[in-house]
């Protein structure tokens, strides 16, 4: 196995997305979606965990974030949803399954917050065992 093939070497480990107004940003992604806020660092900054990963918004007025999605794994797809939905979060559409195999299946839902950055749910049944 060479170093890149090494699945350690490409743990994620922060996301950074822009955003235009911090505030707004940091409610929608404390109170909304509930993700664990770490920090404030500065008036431009705010870090929070994703279950690890670290999210970091950086206000940067009329410069939202260009090809930037984050993909969150849930379990259960339509209840997130519909949970989201109670928060106010307007879904791009229905649940949709993007690939199906044998014995695989992925789902996903997408939505954006307030600066326009696309984000999703998805949620995996089976094992995917494409081509290598």
């Amino acid at each position: 196995m060479t170093e890149l093939e090494n699945p350690a070497r490409w743990h994620l480990s922060q996301v950074a997305l822009n955003v235009d107004d911090l505030d707004a940003a940091v409610a929608f992604y404390r109170d909304t979606l509930g993700i664990a806020l770490i920090a404030r660092a500065s008036p431009a900054l705010a870090f929070f965990d994703c279950d690890g990963v670290r999210l970091m918004l950086s206000a940067n007025a009329g410069a939202a974030s260009a090809g930037c999605a984050l993909y969150f794994e849930v379990s259960d797809i339509e209840q997130r949803c519909a949970e989201l939905e109670r928060c106010g979060v307007e879904f791009d559409g229905a649940p949709q399954v993007m690939h199906s195999a044998d014995d695989y299946e992925l789902r996903m839902a997408f939505f954006r917050d307030p600066a326009g950055n696309l984000l999703a749910i998805m949620a995996e049944q089976g094992v995917y065992r494409g081509q290598r």
